[in-house]
């Protein structure tokens, strides 16, 4: 199972087509936040069951702040990560996790890909596949694979 984790596409979806056809098909595709409208035109071009949070660039949208779901054997909690303060840290966010009893937490916000794992609980975020803020500033996006043991590797990839 193939799992597409993106985020903060800010209205601009040309690199999310372009990951959609290059590296699809994907199961689920799963956005952190900062669509600034086009989660209709997500949800028809994923092709795939979707799981989209608002974004502090998400004005007047209905998207719900958070969502809890799983994927296969894991718990997934996801935010854009603006609530929790994750410009600083995800010590916070960390916490939310483990009070929930979530086994992956996502986050975006902060345009800059990173994957984290503590105390059983992986910590990632996927960049931006708009305006990336690493070294590099290369659009950035996550693979979630889960293998047929049941176990998820996860993976960087930038355009």
């Amino acid at each position: 199972m193939r799992v597409l984790i993106v985020s903060d596409t800010h209205g601009h979806e040309e690199n999310l087509e372009r990951v959609l056809k290059e590296r699809g098909p994907f199961q689920h595709l799963i956005h952190l936040g900062d669509v600034e409208g086009q989660e209709d035109y997500i949800e028809v071009i994923a092709g795939c069951p979707t799981h989209i949070v608002s974004g502090n660039n998400d004005f007047f949208s209905d998207l719900p702040r958070e969502e809890e779901f799983w994927i296969k054997d894991y718990h997934i909690f996801i935010t854009h990560g603006h609530y929790y303060g994750v410009s600083v840290g995800t010590d916070r966010l960390y916490e939310e996790a483990v009070f929930r009893n979530a086994s992956v937490v996502m986050y975006g916000h902060t345009h800059r890909p990173e994957i984290e794992e503590k105390n059983g609980i992986t910590i990632l975020n996927p960049g931006s596949l708009s305006y990336p803020r690493q070294i590099g500033r290369k659009p950035s996006y996550i693979i979630m694979e889960i293998d047929e043991t049941g176990k998820a590797k996860y993976t960087i990839n930038y355009l």
